[in-house]
């Protein structure tokens, strides 16, 4: 944590000189006090998988689940850059370093080069995914949580690639959005293994704006995995089977401003010739199937109700049992200053009965999470 205080230090600092002042700092923060009412204990104890609600029964604390620092600077008026660090001090972070202590990671290093051809611009570097960055900013809450796809890790929420984004039309009623990417995150290039060195996940978005209010996306992207032995080759050396993924998405959003918000999403993500742990014969397909439904309605101006319901299978082809998710998340926004949001919320996730038939307890946490925007 030290460390990210001494890099606001240090840009505080360098705001002062012209060369920053061309540029723009800004940061936010969010995080919770937390209580864990209900877990099923036989299963919280590290064998319940594809849950995302975890942590014992009983367990409270304090967390920030997220602190971003950035900075946007005009290099020219054809050229922008972002620079952003994060933090993550939750409990069971993967920024926690050895000694459980908070680490800062680079979220996200790109250049945009602004008109690259009329109404397209061309971005290198970390930067967001196109998977579900528009559905997320339709969403509003990710202080409260993640959407379906970044939550149940379908696709990364930043990429190590090229992208081309822009208008289809003149107007602004049909977008794209391509990308090209190395689908390693936030994470360097492993030159020893194929995966990173080779292939690559190739992807694309098309936005479409009927009216002010209403806008749908459709997605898909291929992501290329080191091809697996054929088990039923009799060859030498054995033939081969692709073993790539494909996924895609569908959301439809409206919104009446200062009033309310609905939201759709839904993705299919299916990967080829994988073998399922009953059959070691032949090959299959193994698909994950999720859909989200969310949606916020404005009391007042200072108060906002907000609630969301996610359905996941990991398999939905039936081959496997006891796996398929449901979660609910509802709370209350109040804002008592336009860039502070004080929100008591509650998530409940539920479980699908295990093959033998044991039903398993539903986890419950309730929370008041906290959200600031510090400059």
């Amino acid at each position: 944590m030290k460390h990210l205080f001494l890099l606001i230090a240090v840009a505080c600092g360098l705001g002062l000189t012209d060369a920053v002042a061309q540029g723009k700092f800004s940061g936010y923060m969010f995080g919770d006090y937390f209580y864990n009412a209900t877990r099923d204990t036989a299963f919280h104890s590290g064998n319940l998988s594809n849950s995302a609600v975890g942590g014992k029964k009983d367990l409270q604390a304090f967390q920030l689940r997220r602190i971003y620092l950035t900075y946007d600077n005009d290099i020219s008026e054809r050229f922008t850059s972002r620079f952003r660090l994060e933090a993550d001090a939750s409990a069971g972070s993967k920024e926690l370093d050895a000694n459980n202590k908070v680490t800062v990671f680079v979220k996200d290093a790109y250049l945009k080069w602004k008109g690259v051809f009329q109404g397209s611009d061309l971005i290198f570097g970390f930067q967001p995914t196109s998977a579900f960055e528009i559905s997320e900013t339709a969403w509003g809450y990710r202080s409260l949580e993640k959407t379906i796809m970044d939550l149940r890790g379908i696709i990364p929420s930043r990429e190590l690639g090229i992208s081309l984004k822009g208008k289809l039309v003149e107007s602004g009623a049909a977008n794209y959005w391509v990308t090209i990417a190395n689908n390693t995150g936030t994470g360097a290039v492993n030159g020893t293994d194929p995966y990173f060195d080779k292939y690559k996940r190739y992807s694309l978005n098309l936005q479409f704006k009927p009216t002010d209010q209403l806008q749908i996306t459709a997605y898909g992207s291929y992501l290329g995995k080191p091809e697996i032995n054929d088990p039923k080759s009799t060859s030498n050396p054995k033939a081969t089977l692709s073993n790539g993924v494909m996924t895609g998405a569908l959301f439809v959003g409206y919104s009446e401003k200062d009033v309310f918000t609905v939201g759709l999403e839904g993705f299919l993500a299916s990967q080829s010739n994988t073998i399922p742990n009953s059959d070691t014969t032949g090959l299959k397909a193994q698909s994950a199937l999720g859909f989200s439904l969310f949606g916020s309605v404005n009391v007042s101006p200072e108060l906002t109700v907000v609630a969301r319901y996610d359905y996941f299978d990991p398999n939905s082809d039936g081959r496997y049992k006891g796996d398929a998710r449901s979660y609910l998340i509802a709370g209350l926004a109040w804002k008592p200053d336009k860039n502070v949001q004080i929100i008591p919320n509650v998530q409940i996730e539920t479980y699908e009965a295990v093959p033998n038939g044991r039903s398993i307890d539903p986890s419950v946490t309730g929370r008041v999470t906290l959200y600031y925007i510090f400059l």
